[in-house]
């Protein structure tokens, strides 16, 4: 790799190897080639460091969980698969996805005699899918928001040309409901909400070069496996005459 700086988006994904000689696709946890992909460092951390690079990550200045264990919502379907359930319904289980969590009615106020704190309210508004059978036990799901209220105090930098934000990640799980009427549910549950003060910045790491990336192999069902490896025609050589 060039002695020159370069930049990188920071983000973390699944990367495949292929094992010398062989076909398998194995993870960064099996891979042998351990140099190059993520992992425990076996000996000194600074054997392989060749570089200083700038990556473009969000910064996070403080995080903070707030849990709920008293969820007690009304909820009301849309975007119900099938279409048109045969009603009465029967509530089966519920919870968050992976949809995005959003920030409503976001209120920042510095407190006083902490110029680096803030008291930081708002609603975080999380998508729940929850899913039941009809009366002809068809099973079926629909889709709505749960909100969650908070109110924290967080450390918030000091402004600058580059704005911090405020995100926020949510898990919530809905064990006990019941169906109400038409696509109304009552559930029950309780969650936990992450929230974040973060900066998108560009910070000077050390690196060990990139990672490595060989060519992926396609998935498929190898259904033929075993039957592909047999031998063109069969041993029959023998030093037996009888």
């Amino acid at each position: 790799m060039g002695g020159g700086p370069f930049f990188v988006f920071c983000n973390i994904f699944i990367l495949f190897c292929i094992k010398e000689g062989k076909g398998d696709v194995m993870s960064f946890f099996t891979c042998k080639d351990s140099s190059k992909v993520p992992g425990p460092i076996c000996g000194s951390a600074l054997n392989g460091l060749n570089e200083r690079a700038c990556i473009l990550c969000h910064r996070v200045f403080d995080s903070g969980i707030v849990q709920r264990d008293s969820i007690n919502e009304t909820v009301t379907l849309t975007s119900q698969t099938p279409p048109a359930p045969v009603q009465p319904l029967t509530y089966v289980s519920g919870g968050s996805i992976g949809g995005n969590t959003v920030l409503q009615n976001l209120v920042i106020t510095r407190i006083q005699d902490r110029p680096n704190f803030a008291r930081v309210q708002g609603d975080a508004v999380v998508p729940v899918q929850i899913n039941y059978t009809d009366a002809n036990g068809v099973e079926g799901s629909g889709f709505s928001t749960i909100t969650i209220p908070f109110d924290v105090v967080l450390f918030i930098p000091q402004d600058s040309l580059v704005p911090y934000e405020i995100q926020a990640t949510a898990r919530i799980t809905l064990p006990i409901g019941s169906w109400v009427s038409g696509t109304t549910f009552n559930v029950t549950g309780c969650a936990n909400l992450v929230i974040r003060v973060v900066v998108e910045a560009q910070i000077l790491v050390p690196t060990y070069g990139y990672c490595l990336i060989p060519a992926a192999t396609q998935f498929n069902d190898d259904v033929c496996r075993g039957f592909f490896d047999l031998p063109l025609y069969p041993s029959g050589l023998s030093t037996n005459n009888n």
